[in-house]
């Protein structure tokens, strides 16, 4: 089960919403940041926190609702610290809205649906020499700082095109996984596809550019979605070789 509190912030704050996350395994600081919505059922906030490394992150997404039968507005969150997304919802007291206080308490959201994780953030920068990328990937449970280095051994398609090196506390490179070159099917755009190794398991991500990005050197990496229509030859099965 889930608790917390949201505190509406002022109209010229950072935040829109600032509060608290608590559970019987965590204790956690979220803002609630004012989004661009790209459509009509677009997230109108993301929700950020601040990791174990000192990073900010994107934990989720925040819709604003009205309640169909008490016709009180209330917030939607989808929320992933690592432990697999929950739902929660961030709604007034009767005394709260009668004071026009500002505080929200939030409380788990009972649903059947299958959510996808939001909890990833992470960038991704081509570099000015030797073909390569530097990044990082980060959630609540860890924070990765990553290159990717050419693969020179690649002789067929499905190989990988970079490996994804980190390194060790005394310096040394080890790989973590690896990473294709695609083009989207859909919109024509180019993107990296990253497979990483870590102690939970395999993570897939891609890394993309939005409309401001486009052109330039700086990829978002967002979660994988799965398709239907894969946008490169091998997309399935992917596995650390080459």
């Amino acid at each position: 089960m889930f608790a917390g509190t949201l505190i509406k912030t002022a109209d010229t704050a950072a935040a829109a919403f600032t509060g608290m996350i608590h559970s019987s395994r965590f204790d956690i600081a979220i803002q609630l940041e004012t989004r661009t919505k790209m459509s009509e059922r677009s997230p109108d906030f993301d929700v950020t926190a601040v990791n174990k490394s000192g990073r900010k992150v994107r934990i989720g997404t925040a819709w604003s609702e009205i309640g169909n039968t008490t016709g009180n507005p209330y917030l939607s969150m989808q929320i992933d610290v690592g432990l697999g997304p929950f739902r929660v919802n961030a709604v007034q007291t009767k005394e709260a809205r009668e004071a026009q206080s500002g505080e929200y308490e939030v409380i788990p959201l009972v649903s059947n649906g299958t959510m996808k994780s939001g909890s990833i953030s992470g960038e991704l920068t081509a570099m000015d020499a030797d073909n390569a990328f530097a990044g990082y990937i980060a959630n609540m449970m860890f924070d990765l700082d990553f290159i990717l280095v050419e693969n020179t051994y690649k002789t067929e398609e499905t190989h990988p095109d970079y490996r994804i090196e980190v390194s060790s506390p005394r310096g040394t490179p080890i790989r973590v996984g690896s990473a294709w070159m695609a083009r989207s099917s859909r919109t024509g755009n180019d993107y990296v596809s990253l497979l990483i190794n870590t102690p939970d398991g395999d993570l897939r991500v891609n890394a993309v550019q939005n409309e401001e990005q486009r052109g330039g050197q700086t990829f978002s990496i967002i979660p994988f979605v799965e398709s239907a229509a894969p946008d490169r030859p091998g997309s399935t099965g992917m596995a650390l070789v080459g």
